[in-house]
């Protein structure tokens, strides 16, 4: 699941470190695709920390519901399907893409249907301290994270996903994911049919959408217990 979503499940949560770990895993990962950071059995004297570490280990079990749900399953392949024959001689491959256009379609459907706030889940953001976020890095063993800091920086003053309430923009967000893969990934002519595309499927997904996130809250109450 993409940023909107793993923020779906807490944001009713105060903890600002908390709601930072569950979306850290994918920030690192936009950060720079390099880093790999297994913190999941740390423990810290700093309870701010720990939150971090707690979040982490949301992000990952959301993650797993998810990856094996049949919602996702079912829709990543059909995007796949429909989105093949648009990127004809691109060098994405459409599983990956149909993987990724999922999750970002369920991130504009959450703003555009108001379950979820923007602006509060990049307020928690705001108020983390670094010197807390430094501390969680270099206890997980991250070598530089300064990287970190410079993309985190620029993430919380852009707001970016607040242009997820535009399908032109989640089309945009692949080309930028896929650019992390691919220099060249598609034409403005692919790019042009694959938002009309976007926007049919998201408009077949409005009724339905949020049964994946109540399974999924099913399966992480029953985790609790």
């Amino acid at each position: 699941m993409n940023f909107l979503s793993h923020y779906y499940f807490d944001r009713d949560t105060t903890n600002c470190y908390f709601i930072l770990g569950t979306v850290l895993p994918d920030l690192l990962k936009n950060a720079d695709k390099t880093i790999v950071l297994h913190p999941e059995h740390l423990v810290h004297a700093d309870p701010r920390v720990n939150s971090i570490i707690q979040g982490w280990n949301k992000h990952l079990l959301v993650d797993k519901y998810f990856h094996s749900a049949d919602f996702f399953l079912t829709h990543s392949h059909n995007l796949k399907n429909l989105l093949t024959p648009v990127i004809t001689e691109s060098p994405v491959k459409p599983f990956f893409l149909g993987h990724i256009a999922i999750e970002l379609i369920l991130d504009n459907l959450l703003i555009t249907t108001n379950e979820i706030s923007v602006s509060e889940f990049y307020d928690h953001l705001d108020i983390c301290d670094d010197d807390v976020i430094r501390e969680f890095l270099d206890f997980a063993g991250m070598k530089n994270p300064d990287v970190f800091f410079r993309f985190h920086a620029e993430f919380k003053r852009s707001r970016y996903l607040n242009t997820y309430i535009n399908i032109e923009q989640v089309t945009y967000a692949l080309k930028r994911i896929c650019m992390r893969v691919w220099r060249n990934p598609f034409t403005p002519q692919q790019e042009a049919e694959m938002t009309v595309l976007l926007l049919d499927y998201r408009l077949g997904l409005i009724s339905h959408f949020m049964s994946i996130y109540n399974e999924i809250g099913v399966k992480l109450s029953s985790s609790e217990e």
